[in-house]
């Protein structure tokens, strides 16, 4: 299937509302869905939704790898699994400050308030209903992807822009991961790399 290219901020298409999918067993869903894993596959990322590769149907795609599950943090590796008409619902009012990147916003990364458990529903291409929970980084994934939906990006959700930056420079996130063991391991590899790291630290 082929790479599909991906909308960057600022493109009409990342801001407005995706269109329910009606027939969730059409050949063209499972296309666009083939594509989509096909575009993840390749370039290494967990999620991606319609919006993002300029179609506005509400599908996600999505994959939990082991690579990305930081040690200690309990949770199981989730298969490829496409999303037809998602939608959240928390569990509970808690939330809890995570770090962010989008393949939509590339170069950057935020700390962004979720919702730390979510039931989400959807369809699946063979047309069924299906249900699921989710907690902490896996709610935080599935909440990014569907914001993708409702035309919402990851830093219209943030509370405080000094968070947000680039990630030549992840001053917050090194200062986070010094205390974070459970950490996502894709950005705590991006801090590792950072070569101000240990002067910046040291004050």
């Amino acid at each position: 299937m082929p790479i599909r290219q991906i909308a960057k901020m600022g493109h009409p298409v990342l801001l407005k509302p995706a269109v329910a999918v009606d027939d969730p067993q059409h050949p063209d869903i499972a296309r666009l869905a083939a594509d989509m894993q096909d575009t993840l596959e390749w370039i290494g990322a967990a999620g991606i939704a319609g919006p993002q590769v300029y179609d506005r149907r509400r599908v996600v795609v999505y994959r939990i790898s082991a690579e990305r599950i930081a040690p200690g943090a309990g949770m199981e590796p989730v298969p490829w699994t496409v999303m037809i008409n998602p939608v959240v619902t928390p569990i509970g009012e808690e939330k809890g400050m995570i770090w962010e990147r989008c393949l939509s916003l590339p170069g950057l990364h935020g700390k962004v308030p979720r919702h730390t458990k979510i039931h989400i529903s959807f369809q699946t291409l063979e047309g069924k209903e299906q249900e699921r929970e989710a907690e902490d980084w896996h709610a935080m994934l599935l909440q990014h992807e569907c914001d993708h939906l409702d035309g919402i990006l990851y830093p219209m959700r943030m509370t405080d822009l000094s968070l947000l930056a680039f990630n030549a420079e992840p001053g917050n996130l090194a200062v986070d991961a010094e205390k974070n063991p459970g950490l996502d391991p894709a950005l705590r590899a991006m801090v590792d790399a950072w070569p101000a790291r240990e002067k910046w630290l040291a004050d």
